[in-house]
């Protein structure tokens, strides 16, 4: 009978030669997946505690007395172009909300109008953050689509994009 070695793996327990070379490689593995997955986890979850906080700005509304009709555009909304959210909540019947934006870290939101034109809801939005220097959505709600649609002004770049907003389920 041969006589196996023993050495010390990185916790100072005693493992044979065949063991350390199958145990420690899936051991490693396995500790950096949990590291990651401790550290993604955490992440989520200040991110779903501070979501609503961050990036937001209280709006004042430019429009006609008697606008019920704009809790219709409450919630969230990404584009589906990019992945982009914007978080529209706590909407008052005088017009006053709040809002958010997300690509995927938090975006300042500077400055936000909601409006009645014409029977349509129009919401404009102002970014003020790195790389979002004066860029702006100015968007209508489409009830028929239940999508925000409208022009974005990339402000770096100088140019406009039509985009749009879907309703997140």
């Amino acid at each position: 009978m041969a006589a196996c070695r023993l050495i010390t793996d990185h916790r100072g327990d005693s493992v044979s030669r065949l063991n350390r070379w199958i145990y420690l490689p899936s051991f490693r593995a396995i500790q950096t997946w949990q590291g990651f997955s401790v550290g993604l986890l955490r992440v989520l979850t200040i991110m779903t505690l501070l979501w609503p906080m961050a990036g937001t700005a209280q709006i004042g509304s430019g429009h006609a007395p008697g606008l019920a009709g704009n809790k219709q555009i409450e919630g969230y909304w990404v584009r589906p172009d990019g992945g982009y959210i914007l978080y529209l909540y706590d909407i008052k019947e005088d017009g006053v909300l709040n809002a958010a934006y997300y690509n995927p870290r938090p975006i300042n939101v500077s400055r936000a109008e909601v409006s009645d034109r014409d029977g349509k809801v129009n919401l404009f939005v102002e970014l003020q953050d790195v790389n979002y220097p004066g860029s702006t959505y100015t968007l209508a709600y489409d009830p028929a689509t239940d999508r925000l649609r409208g022009v974005y002004f990339q402000a770096t770049s100088g140019k406009s994009f039509q985009i749009e907003f879907e309703r997140m389920k």
